[in-house]
């Protein structure tokens, strides 16, 4: 009989889409968390992964697309738009908020926290893969910028 804090059944599902195309793992890609009520029409949101190529041979990162947004461009940290991201053999690349990451620009529809998209990516050996990936959701959202029950800024108490 074990011992510990939780029973057996309960498993750990980290946030966000993994995939593996080739030899190149796809970890926690997520579109950011809408900062004050959900992404609208117009508005341009982050898209955050890692990526981990196993093989023997460097790969790249080329660009990506989706229905929901008129284009996906790679961004430096600044948000000026780069070209392809190098996705070394045995290096994890992290494509989020600070570094290099994806920018889904002039959104095409309304897209809340918790909302899933098709986004799909596009790699120079790898191939193509079309990922379901969500919407962060927030942690906490001002009662003035919801209706939503539940959805409640930290008490200035606490």
């Amino acid at each position: 009989m074990g011992t510990g804090c939780g029973g057996g059944d309960i498993t750990h599902n980290p946030p966000g889409a993994n995939a593996r195309i080739g030899p190149v793992l796809i970890r926690y890609a997520h579109i950011a968390e809408p900062p004050d009520g959900p992404w609208e029409p117009g508005d341009d949101a982050p898209f955050y992964l890692w990526l981990f190529n196993q093989g023997q041979r460097a790969d790249r990162l080329i660009g990506a697309e989706t229905t929901v947004a008129r284009s996906v461009d790679i961004v430096s940290a600044n948000g000026t738009v780069r070209g392809p991201v190098e996705v070394p053999t045995g290096t994890l690349v992290e494509l989020e908020k600070g570094r290099t990451h994806l920018l889904l620009r002039n959104l095409r529809q309304q897209i809340r926290g918790g909302d899933y998209v098709w986004i799909t990516l596009r790699f120079e050996r790898a191939g193509e893969i079309a990922l379901q990936v969500h919407s962060q959701v927030p942690t906490y959202v001002d009662d003035e910028a919801t209706d939503e029950p539940g959805l409640t800024s930290p008490s200035p108490d606490a």
